[in-house]
């Protein structure tokens, strides 16, 4: 063991050695936090998720709800460390109650968005969770920029699942609160976004509703991209929606999108080839 890492474990070691004679439970609570911390930067975990716990048993006791939401919020990052998904679910959504205990919405909404950011990559079924409830959570105190933020992610996150029964509906949500708040210049490409899901979904009769409904709250160029594609689709026409779907607007769409154009099906029914590949067939 390292010399730091020796004073730190003293460190943490005396700190316990004064939990008793502690004249309050906030005052312990400051004290589990404090050895809490030292254990976990000399990577002994274990120690420092047991500290944590009984911090928050502390402070939880006081009625401090904000610290213990923090001490949760940093069992979250050990579980991460150690790769414990249980843990990082149980505890962000326990961090996210205690905020809202405490009347602090905006923290509530934050935790999540951490837990999300935290598993996105790996765990995107849990990410989603974490982003649903951060809506909801925003949603309440009515705040409406945020929430359209956190439905956008919501958006993207079930169109990488290829969840689009539930993609179309959320953005049907994200384009209602986007237009709440004015924000005109981003409904035009969450309209465009929703087509493309709707043509996934193989229902162009709703994709037609879509752009009717909203068309005129795009610009000319996403006017111009979904009237050819719907026409294209309408007159059966594989090589011309093949030409829209690969055209420079939508494969400059968020990835989730770009990518999702690749895979729709064609009007004759014959999936989107990849490059070259009909080009290699023809010369046979």
């Amino acid at each position: 063991m390292s010399a730091p890492d020796a004073k730190k474990i003293a460190e943490a070691e005396a700190l316990l050695g004064q939990v008793d004679s502690a004249a309050d439970e906030y005052t312990k609570a400051g004290m589990y936090f404090k050895a809490a911390t030292a254990y976990r930067n000399t990577k002994s975990l274990d120690k420092s998720k047991d500290c944590f716990l009984k911090a928050i048993d502390c402070y939880m006791n006081n009625k401090s709800w904000f610290h213990a939401a923090k001490s949760c919020e940093q069992i979250v990052l050990l579980a991460k460390e150690t790769e414990t998904l249980a843990e990082v679910e149980e505890y962000a959504n326990k961090a996210c109650n205690l905020y809202q205990q405490h009347g602090s919405p905006e923290a509530a909404a934050a935790s999540m968005d951490k837990a999300a950011k935290m598993t996105e990559f790996k765990h995107p079924e849990l990410a989603l969770e974490f982003y649903k409830r951060a809506l909801a959570v925003v949603l309440i105190g009515d705040s409406t920029h945020q929430a359209a933020e956190f439905a956008s992610k919501v958006s993207r996150i079930l169109v990488k699942l290829k969840k689009f029964e539930e993609a179309s509906k959320a953005l049907k949500k994200e384009i209602s609160l986007n237009l709440q708040t004015k924000s005109y210049g981003q409904v035009g490409r969450l309209v465009v976004a929703l087509v493309l899901v709707q043509l996934a979904l193989d229902d162009f009769v709703d994709a037609k509703k879509t752009f009717k409904k909203w068309g005129n709250r795009c610009d000319p160029q996403e006017v111009k991209t979904l009237e050819t594609l719907l026409q294209a689709f309408d007159e059966e026409d594989p090589e011309l929606a093949a030409k829209m779907l690969a055209s420079p607007f939508i494969r400059h769409m968020d990835v989730e999108y770009a990518l999702l154009s690749k895979n729709i099906p064609l009007p004759s029914g014959v999936q989107l080839e990849k490059e070259g590949v009909a080009g290699a067939a023809s010369l046979k």
